[in-house]
Protein backbone atom coordinates (compact mmCIF):
# COMPACT_ATOMS: atom_id res chain seq x y z
CA UNK A 1 0.00 0.00 0.00
CA UNK A 2 1.84 3.36 -0.87
CA UNK A 3 1.79 5.93 1.91
CA UNK A 4 -0.36 9.22 0.82
CA UNK A 5 2.33 11.86 0.23
CA UNK A 6 2.76 14.56 2.43
CA UNK A 7 0.29 17.31 2.16
CA UNK A 8 1.83 21.00 2.55
CA UNK A 9 1.14 24.66 1.90
CA UNK A 10 3.77 27.48 1.05
CA UNK A 11 3.54 31.23 2.20
CA UNK A 12 6.09 33.43 1.04
CA UNK A 13 6.16 37.36 -0.61
CA UNK A 14 8.41 36.65 -2.86
CA UNK A 15 7.28 34.97 -6.41
CA UNK A 16 10.63 33.28 -7.34
CA UNK A 17 11.54 32.13 -3.65
CA UNK A 18 7.76 30.63 -3.69
CA UNK A 19 7.77 29.30 -6.59
CA UNK A 20 11.25 27.86 -6.24
CA UNK A 21 10.65 26.33 -2.87
CA UNK A 22 7.50 24.62 -4.42
CA UNK A 23 9.68 23.02 -6.74
CA UNK A 24 11.63 21.80 -4.55
CA UNK A 25 9.02 20.31 -2.14
CA UNK A 26 7.86 18.42 -5.08
CA UNK A 27 11.45 16.96 -5.94
CA UNK A 28 11.21 16.33 -2.09
CA UNK A 29 7.85 14.06 -2.72
CA UNK A 30 5.42 15.89 -1.09
CA UNK A 31 2.14 17.20 -2.40
CA UNK A 32 2.12 20.56 -2.78
CA UNK A 33 -1.61 21.93 -2.39
CA UNK A 34 -1.33 25.92 -1.92
CA UNK A 35 1.25 28.59 -3.04
CA UNK A 36 0.22 32.48 -1.06
CA UNK A 37 1.98 35.43 -1.35
CA UNK A 38 0.94 36.59 2.14
CA UNK A 39 -0.34 34.71 5.45
CA UNK A 40 -3.73 35.97 5.48
CA UNK A 41 -4.39 34.39 1.96
CA UNK A 42 -3.08 31.04 3.78
CA UNK A 43 -5.20 31.05 6.92
CA UNK A 44 -8.10 31.81 4.71
CA UNK A 45 -7.72 28.63 2.71
CA UNK A 46 -6.70 26.51 5.83
CA UNK A 47 -9.57 24.87 6.47
CA UNK A 48 -10.58 23.73 3.24
CA UNK A 49 -6.62 22.86 2.55
CA UNK A 50 -6.20 20.76 6.02
CA UNK A 51 -2.33 20.45 5.24
CA UNK A 52 -0.08 18.23 7.21
CA UNK A 53 2.58 21.04 7.21
CA UNK A 54 2.98 24.58 6.65
CA UNK A 55 5.85 26.63 5.23
CA UNK A 56 6.55 30.22 6.21
CA UNK A 57 8.07 33.08 5.55
CA UNK A 58 9.01 34.89 8.89
CA UNK A 59 8.51 38.61 7.41
CA UNK A 60 5.57 38.97 5.39
CA UNK A 61 2.92 41.78 4.24
CA UNK A 62 1.70 43.77 5.31
CA UNK A 63 4.41 44.24 7.97
CA UNK A 64 7.18 42.99 6.96
CA UNK A 65 7.83 41.88 10.92
CA UNK A 66 6.14 38.88 12.13
CA UNK A 67 3.06 37.31 9.84
CA UNK A 68 4.68 34.64 9.35
CA UNK A 69 4.57 33.40 13.26
CA UNK A 70 1.50 34.86 13.61
CA UNK A 71 -0.20 32.73 11.03
CA UNK A 72 1.82 29.88 12.26
CA UNK A 73 0.19 30.78 15.94
CA UNK A 74 -3.14 30.91 14.37
CA UNK A 75 -2.82 27.91 12.08
CA UNK A 76 -2.40 25.81 14.87
CA UNK A 77 -5.30 27.24 16.99
CA UNK A 78 -7.55 26.30 13.44
CA UNK A 79 -5.96 23.07 12.78
CA UNK A 80 -4.17 21.88 16.14
CA UNK A 81 -1.18 19.47 15.37
CA UNK A 82 -0.18 20.52 11.81
CA UNK A 83 3.39 21.57 11.20
CA UNK A 84 4.93 24.40 10.85
CA UNK A 85 8.40 25.10 9.65
CA UNK A 86 9.67 28.70 9.42
CA UNK A 87 11.94 29.66 6.65
CA UNK A 88 13.89 33.42 6.89
CA UNK A 89 16.67 35.25 6.32
CA UNK A 90 17.45 36.29 9.79
CA UNK A 91 17.62 34.65 12.95
CA UNK A 92 14.62 36.61 14.71
CA UNK A 93 15.19 34.45 18.36
CA UNK A 94 12.04 36.52 19.69
CA UNK A 95 9.59 34.77 17.58
CA UNK A 96 11.62 31.58 17.44
CA UNK A 97 11.02 31.44 21.55
CA UNK A 98 7.20 32.42 20.97
CA UNK A 99 6.46 29.41 18.53
CA UNK A 100 8.24 27.36 20.90
CA UNK A 101 6.79 28.50 24.03
CA UNK A 102 3.90 26.25 23.49
CA UNK A 103 6.08 22.80 23.87
CA UNK A 104 4.48 21.16 21.58
CA UNK A 105 6.60 19.21 18.79
CA UNK A 106 5.98 19.63 14.71
CA UNK A 107 8.13 22.64 14.74
CA UNK A 108 11.01 23.93 12.65
CA UNK A 109 13.08 26.90 11.81
CA UNK A 110 15.63 27.21 9.39
CA UNK A 111 17.81 29.82 7.64
CA UNK A 112 17.04 30.23 3.82
CA UNK A 113 20.77 30.40 3.10
CA UNK A 114 21.78 27.34 4.75
CA UNK A 115 19.75 25.00 3.97
CA UNK A 116 22.20 23.42 1.52
CA UNK A 117 20.41 20.32 -0.02
CA UNK A 118 17.64 19.01 -0.87
CA UNK A 119 18.09 16.01 1.12
CA UNK A 120 18.29 18.36 3.87
CA UNK A 121 15.07 19.94 3.51
CA UNK A 122 13.32 16.44 2.91
CA UNK A 123 14.50 15.06 6.43
CA UNK A 124 13.81 18.72 8.39
CA UNK A 125 10.29 18.15 6.59
CA UNK A 126 10.38 14.45 7.56
CA UNK A 127 10.96 15.18 11.23
CA UNK A 128 8.54 17.90 11.56
CA UNK A 129 5.61 16.13 10.05
CA UNK A 130 6.35 13.56 12.45
CA UNK A 131 6.38 15.93 15.57
CA UNK A 132 10.07 16.56 16.13
CA UNK A 133 11.44 19.94 16.60
CA UNK A 134 14.05 21.03 14.11
CA UNK A 135 16.14 23.95 14.41
CA UNK A 136 19.25 26.02 12.26
CA UNK A 137 22.21 25.93 14.42
CA UNK A 138 22.01 29.61 14.83
CA UNK A 139 19.04 30.15 15.76
CA UNK A 140 19.84 27.59 18.97
CA UNK A 141 22.99 29.40 19.69
CA UNK A 142 21.71 33.00 19.76
CA UNK A 143 18.93 31.09 21.89
CA UNK A 144 21.13 29.52 23.96
CA UNK A 145 22.96 33.26 24.47
CA UNK A 146 20.20 34.70 25.42
CA UNK A 147 18.91 32.38 28.47
CA UNK A 148 20.26 34.73 30.76
CA UNK A 149 18.81 37.49 29.43
CA UNK A 150 15.87 38.80 31.73
CA UNK A 151 13.59 40.62 28.39
CA UNK A 152 14.68 37.16 26.35
CA UNK A 153 11.19 35.70 28.02
CA UNK A 154 9.07 38.16 26.24
CA UNK A 155 6.74 38.18 23.04
CA UNK A 156 7.05 40.71 20.59
CA UNK A 157 4.36 41.93 21.72
CA UNK A 158 5.29 42.41 25.51
CA UNK A 159 8.61 43.74 24.23
CA UNK A 160 6.42 46.82 22.55
CA UNK A 161 4.33 47.33 25.48
CA UNK A 162 7.78 47.60 27.30
CA UNK A 163 8.95 49.98 24.86
CA UNK A 164 6.74 51.76 25.05
CA UNK A 165 6.27 51.77 29.03
CA UNK A 166 10.29 53.34 28.78
CA UNK A 167 8.83 56.46 26.65
CA UNK A 168 6.59 57.15 29.30
CA UNK A 169 3.58 55.96 28.03
CA UNK A 170 0.12 54.84 30.30
CA UNK A 171 -1.84 52.20 29.45
CA UNK A 172 -3.80 54.07 27.36
CA UNK A 173 -1.48 55.64 25.09
CA UNK A 174 -0.11 52.09 24.90
CA UNK A 175 -3.61 50.84 23.70
CA UNK A 176 -3.72 53.39 21.45
CA UNK A 177 -0.47 53.28 19.70
CA UNK A 178 -0.65 49.37 19.08
CA UNK A 179 -4.12 49.68 17.94
CA UNK A 180 -5.75 47.40 20.80
CA UNK A 181 -7.67 47.47 24.01
CA UNK A 182 -6.65 48.59 27.26
CA UNK A 183 -7.86 45.75 28.62
CA UNK A 184 -5.01 43.79 26.55
CA UNK A 185 -1.94 46.32 27.12
CA UNK A 186 -3.06 45.12 30.77
CA UNK A 187 -2.51 41.78 30.60
CA UNK A 188 0.90 41.97 28.98
CA UNK A 189 1.88 44.44 31.46
CA UNK A 190 0.99 41.72 34.13
CA UNK A 191 2.52 39.30 32.05
CA UNK A 192 6.17 41.32 31.86
CA UNK A 193 6.04 41.93 36.01
CA UNK A 194 5.41 38.18 35.84
CA UNK A 195 8.34 37.20 33.13
CA UNK A 196 10.83 39.58 34.82
CA UNK A 197 9.85 38.70 38.33
CA UNK A 198 8.67 41.27 39.55
CA UNK A 199 6.24 40.25 42.57
CA UNK A 200 4.25 43.16 43.98
CA UNK A 201 5.91 44.06 47.06
CA UNK A 202 4.00 47.10 48.07
CA UNK A 203 7.24 48.85 48.46
CA UNK A 204 8.97 48.71 45.22
CA UNK A 205 7.46 50.58 41.35
CA UNK A 206 7.27 47.28 39.19
CA UNK A 207 6.77 50.02 36.35
CA UNK A 208 9.70 51.62 36.69
CA UNK A 209 11.87 48.04 38.01
CA UNK A 210 10.56 47.11 34.34
CA UNK A 211 11.72 49.73 32.41
CA UNK A 212 15.22 50.29 34.03
CA UNK A 213 15.36 46.17 33.00
CA UNK A 214 14.59 47.00 29.46
CA UNK A 215 17.44 50.52 29.41
CA UNK A 216 19.69 48.34 31.14
CA UNK A 217 19.62 45.87 27.92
Amino acid sequence: MTTPALRVAVADDSVLLREGLVRVLVEAGVEVIGSFGDADALLAELESLKPDLLVLDVRMPPTFKDEGVRAAIRARELQPGVGILLLSQYVEVAYAQELLSSGEGGIGYLLKDRVASLAELEDAISRIAGGGTVLDPEVVAQLLGRRHDPLARLTPREFEVLGLMGEGRTNAAIAAALVIGTGAVEKNVTAIFQKLGLDDSGSDHRRVLAVLAWLQR
